[in-house]
């Protein structure tokens, strides 16, 4: 992401997956340990972040039907912190409050409760509904805490890599733009990011990954097919009008038509650019073109979806190629947007969901002439993007009770109710930046 040099510009972290826990507590608590003590939390604080993960990752063995847990590096322009999230698959809670409140700890875990993570967590943040699971953020900063890290991000995301992977070939970024060149931020100490777009968990911390991997499903049946990791993802089939998408979909919730913009420009004020990206197949090669993106998205100039998806476009030649999409966020609540393959774009509110288009093609390979769409994000909606990992069995109600909370949660959220665990997955979820 790119560095922050207005003080109105809208806050924005710099995030690196480390590791996807799934039924595995004792590893995510070695992997809390080592991970605090390698970016220099301090050992009070990584040893309240160990904590926190025991309390999370006891919670979802001992009651969650299919849960997981995340951590992974955060940074702003000032200082790295750990982010936790915990995603499981329910029960749910019932009373969230009453959850909260001391003396509420669940039975098998160490016995803090959930209270004591969010007085022990500069951020926390938790949504469970009763039968559908719960998604909870925490979030630690060394002590004392900069200033700067008391605000939310206004766009978050995660990635998860296809079960026996241990990178990513789906890849996010976002970074602010004011029209001057902006330098992209580093995790501090920590090594650079990986091919798949987050630092690898041997590197961060210093031992071997566990040998089942979290995000595995559960072993195929002999009869299942082999996955083919090279066969590219199918482009977008363009619509009859290229400039307005067509009517009768018969997809609820689904409503709004695009403006083309012919010579889109970049308004006055911060913007805040965010791009999604999705290498084509999965594993190693994939993440090279994820990583290559990623790159080139952070270090480019330029202002608008169009000129950075054609910037990113040279840069993934010689690499297998990837659907890219750039959104550009602008302070008066103008949406920019320009996509190319596969990847799922919409405007999301409690009640609707406008779907963005995306021009057929691969980045890298072969891209048609690309347009720049307008829209309006609502106030009090959100931009959703994703990839094929993830289904378009989702409607604007599945995350109505969310739009309230941090975007890393309403992604995560997000992949626990799409994501198809046959492929890399990835969403990020970007707010208005006025």
């Amino acid at each position: 992401m790119g560095a922050m040099t207005d003080t109105d510009a809208p806050p924005l972290m710099d995030c690196e997956d480390v590791a996807w826990f799934r039924d595995q507590p004792e590893a995510a608590r070695g992997a809390a340990a080592a991970l605090g003590r390698r970016i220099g939390l301090g050992e009070q604080r990584s040893s309240q972040l160990v904590l926190a993960v025991a309390e999370l990752a006891g919670n979802i063995a001992k009651h969650a039907v299919d849960g997981s847990l995340l951590l992974r590096v955060v940074r702003n322009h000032a200082t790295a912190g750990v982010e936790v999230l915990a995603v499981d698959g329910g029960p749910g809670i019932v009373d969230v409050q009453a959850a909260l409140r001391d003396g509420m700890s669940t039975a098998g875990t160490l016995g803090i409760g959930l209270g004591a993570v969010r007085r022990l967590a500069d951020s926390f943040h938790i949504h469970s509904q009763p039968g559908l699971g719960t998604v909870q953020l925490a979030r630690f900063w060394p002590r004392p805490a900069d200033p700067s890290a008391t605000g939310e991000p206004v766009v978050g995301g995660v990635t998860r890599p296809i079960g026996g992977e241990q990178v990513c070939g789906d890849a996010w970024a976002a970074r602010t733009d004011t029209g001057e060149r902006q330098r992209a931020p580093h995790i501090g100490d920590t090594p650079a990011p990986s091919a798949s777009g987050g630092v690898s968990w041997s590197a961060l911390t210093g031992i071997r990954p566990p040998s089942s991997h979290p995000s595995s499903p559960r072993p195929p049946s002999p009869h299942s097919p082999a996955p083919r990791p090279s066969e590219p993802h199918p482009p977008t089939p363009p619509a009859a009008d290229p400039f307005v998408r067509p009517g009768g979909s018969g997809r609820p919730g689904r409503t709004g038509r695009p403006t083309a913009v012919r010579a889109a420009a970049a308004g006055p004020g911060t913007g805040v650019l965010v791009m999604s990206c999705d290498g084509l197949g999965h594993g190693p090669m994939a993440a090279v073109a994820a990583q290559a993106a990623v790159h080139a998205f952070r270090t480019g100039t330029a202002r608008t979806p169009e000129e950075t998806v054609e910037q990113v476009h040279r840069a993934l030649r010689g690499t297998r190629g990837a659907a890219v999409a750039v959104a550009r966020l602008e302070p008066d609540g103008r949406l920019l947007f320009c996509g190319v393959g596969n990847i799922t774009a919409a405007l999301v509110t409690g009640t609707s969901r406008t779907t963005l288009l995306s021009h057929p093609g691969i980045t890298g390979h072969q891209i048609h002439q690309l347009r720049t769409y307008e829209h309006h994000l609502p106030r009090h909606g959100v931009l959703v993007m994703h990839s094929d990992g993830l289904s378009e069995r989702w409607a604007p109600g599945d995350l109505a009770g969310l739009l309230h909370h941090p975007p890393a949660l309403i992604a995560a959220a997000l992949l626990r109710q799409a994501g198809t665990r046959r492929d890399d997955a990835s969403a990020v979820i970007a707010k208005a930046a006025r």
